[in-house]
């Protein structure tokens, strides 16, 4: 019989009804020793990187993530010989190209990527990115239609197209021919594209289907260049110069943090850092970034930005801005899209505490449905994906949030939790005629429902997940990388976490424990609700803390009611503040326990 894990500081319930436990097991312990005594790396590190399944051999290579250990031959990618070849051919031939790309931040990247390749070969492509309401995702026969009576010879389609079997036909009978790149879920039969270019599609073998959409397109603009080399030529783009692109995108759809991705965003960020995109450094002013470009400011403060735009505005800003190489173009985007973003913000404010009234009313007093699937009028379609997301974090389920027509037709967005495949489901839904349409990945999907499918819906998504979402349920815990005092975590620690780094999906931001440290001060502050507090230790040292959106929560409550000076074991992430060229570490606190009460 399998031994019982000791919690760690013994917190089996925590104030959120989580158990906290030690990322390391006991393999995991004797190969952070091996790798501290036979590395420079200190112990903490050692930990963190052991923790993520690394060994003695190959700890350096994880530090220090490069294309060149990293990056495959492009052509282990189905299709992606056919696909490159004909790119080349249009570029050599001059040919009118047309961009189809998807409205989010990684549709947009993908976009100006292609754009700024082919730019740099003197061609000047059409671009069209889909309104999300009046279109909705991927190609459509209208749009389809209008790029080859403008003369398109050949439609690229970046981030969507693996689904877009009719679309493409039409094209395709427009006598255009049709390259499709994208990394969705796909079904068995694809469509009548020339080339279609995906690592998720079934009989892709490459190994590579954590890429995101702009992932896939620098290979396979990496493809083109050695096609285009081998012909002769010699005015190719520094692909390099692109990775920031590249980063900005795999950090923002939320894709594993692991294997070529970390090279992509370890290179991207020093490329962005380095400034040379005028539509990122534009943003960064907007978004009023201070201190150097991380993953953090990426996924909270740069990507949602570019998605407001696809959200409630013109869909096409963020490709636009991206592309741009005009300083006061892309600082007029840039402050378009900030505008945007605070409208969408007010609007999600506003939907998130309507579905939340809904979701407390599904659950009731009991465990309530497996998914939560949620549904009003009165909702943006631009921001359901947001709702979604909310819904999840709140009631520990996956979720979905779909936006109602008058007619009672629908479109929405869905979130998932780990070890809970949500695309899957959605598709299996497609197959069964229980919906009209949708796709997406293990922990996202977008679905179109019809007038009267929105129950049948609910219906079969319990059905099919109950058991994934009881089994993960279960596993409703907190894994702790090592324990630490507020006089511990200084800048220089900090700064040697990172280097296990970058942090994201795949590869968790190291969680740090910190028992009976004093609760001082603690106040709400800003509109989403935050906790804002001083975690001081016993020897007088003082951490400045924050837990994100808490108010309301069984979290928000525990810090708030804390008597003054009252200990509580904290966990969190560490970050570092920039201010004034100064730099301090702020705690970003995901829970907290009772200490004596909790085990």
């Amino acid at each position: 019989m399998k031994p019982e894990i000791e919690p760690f500081l013994n917190v089996a319930r925590s104030v959120t009804g989580r158990a906290w436990i030690d990322r390391l097991d006991p393999a995991a312990v004797r190969m952070a020793a091996a790798i501290g005594q036979q590395t420079e790396l200190s112990e903490i590190l050692a930990r963190i990187v052991a923790s993520r399944g690394i060994t003695v051999e190959s700890a350096q290579s994880f530090i220090a993530p490069t294309l060149r250990d990293l990056m495959p031959d492009p052509a282990t990618l189905a299709d992606m010989e056919k696909l490159a070849e004909r790119l080349a051919d249009a570029i050599d031939a001059g040919e009118k190209i047309a961009l189809f790309g998807d409205y989010d931040v990684d549709g947009a990247s993908s976009v100006a990527l292609m754009l700024r390749y082919l730019r740099a070969f003197g061609l000047s492509p059409l671009v069209h990115i889909p309104d999300r309401i009046f279109e909705g995702y991927g190609p459509n026969d209208a749009a389809m239609e209008n790029l080859v009576a403008h003369g398109a010879r050949l439609i690229i389609t970046l981030d969507c197209g693996t689904t877009s079997h009719g679309p493409i036909a039409h094209a395709k009978a427009r006598d255009a021919d049709v390259l499709v790149v994208d990394h969705h879920l796909a079904a068995d039969h694809l469509p009548p594209a020339d080339a279609l270019v995906n690592p998720n599609r079934p009989d892709d073998i490459s190994g590579l289907g954590y890429l995101c959409a702009a992932g896939v397109t620098f290979m396979v603009l990496v493809a083109t260049n050695r096609i285009l080399r081998h012909r002769g030529r010699a005015d190719l783009p520094d692909l390099m110069a692109f990775l920031d692109l590249v980063a900005l995108a795999t950090v923002c759809d939320v894709v594993p943090l692991t294997g070529l991705n970390r090279a992509f965003v370890t290179r991207g960020l020093e490329v962005l850092r380095q400034g040379a995109n005028p539509g990122l450094r534009s943003l960064a002013i907007a978004a009023r970034v201070n201190g150097p470009v991380g993953c953090y400011h990426l996924g909270y403060l740069l990507g949602p930005r570019i998605n407001a735009g696809g959200r409630i505005g013109d869909a096409g800003l963020g490709a636009r801005l991206l592309s741009s190489d005009d300083e006061h173009e892309a600082l007029t985007i840039a402050a378009r899209l900030d505008e945007l973003n605070a409208e969408r913000q007010r609007i999600e404010v506003e939907a998130v505490e309507q579905a939340f009234a809904t979701a407390e009313m599904e659950i009731g007093d009991g465990e309530g449905p497996p998914v939560l699937v949620t549904a009003s009028p009165e909702w943006h379609q631009g921001i359901v994906g947001l709702v979604a997301a909310r819904l999840r974090e709140r009631f520990d389920r996956p979720a979905f949030a779909i936006a109602l027509g008058r007619d009672g037709s629908g479109t929405g967005s869905g979130r998932s939790m780990p070890r809970v495949d949500l695309g899957a489901a959605v598709i299996a839904a497609v197959d069964a005629g229980i919906i009209r349409k949708g796709g997406g990945h293990a922990m996202a999907a977008g679905i179109t429902v019809d007038a009267g499918q929105l129950g049948p819906f609910r219906s079969f998504m319990n059905e099919m997940l109950a058991e994934d979402v009881v089994a993960a349920r279960k596993r409703n815990e907190i894994k702790i990388d090592a324990a630490l005092t507020a006089r511990g975590a200084t800048t220089d620690f900090v700064h040697d976490v990172e280097r296990a780094g970058p942090f994201g999906a795949g590869n968790a931001n190291p969680v740090f424990a910190f028992p009976s440290h004093q609760i001082r001060f603690p106040e709400v502050v800003g509109a989403g609700g935050h906790v804002r507090f001083s975690a001081n230790s016993g020897d007088g040292a003082r951490l400045k803390a924050i837990a994100f959106r808490a108010a309301g929560t069984p979290l928000g409550e525990a810090l708030l009611k804390a008597k003054d000076g009252q200990g509580l074991h904290l966990c969190g992430t560490l970050n570092i503040d920039h201010y004034q060229g100064r730099e301090t570490v702020q705690l970003r606190v995901i829970d907290a326990a009772i200490p004596g009460a909790s085990g």
